[in-house]
């Protein structure tokens, strides 16, 4: 690529300073949602013994999958800052979007077994 065409697509300091500062914004969102999240689990935990520890394995699946999620999207933004070029921002994204679509496929699968198992717990009659 030429230094012209370089030139044209290189991300400006204050778009980056600003990218910086809305990134950081949005570590600390996601950082009160988890927050949020443990408090909401920790209530769900208050059931009965079976429900109780059915509810404790999904919430805690779902939350370490959010989180995980949320942290390869900061990180993938994170990427992104520091690309030089559109080439290389299609190509991240493109890493990023299989990634991502891997990762949901696998979480999805799990999810259905912890969900389907914790059904299964809570409508067996008590011994």
């Amino acid at each position: 690529m030429s230094d012209d065409v370089r030139d044209r697509f290189e991300i400006p300091k204050e778009m980056r300073s600003m990218a910086e500062a809305s990134l950081e914004q949005a570590r600390k969102a996601f950082e009160k949602f988890v927050t949020a999240a443990q408090t909401t689990a920790d209530t769900i935990e208050e059931r009965n013994a079976t429900v109780r520890a059915g509810a404790k394995d999904i919430s805690g699946k779902a939350i370490a999958y959010a989180e995980k999620n949320v942290q390869a999207s900061l990180d993938h933004a994170q990427s992104l800052l520091k690309t030089k070029d559109v080439t290389e921002v299609v190509r991240l994204h493109g890493e990023y979007v299989q990634g991502l679509m891997r990762s949901l496929t696998e979480q999805a699968g799990e999810m259905g077994q912890i969900v389907g198992k914790a059904a299964i717990d809570a409508t067996k009659p008590k011994a």
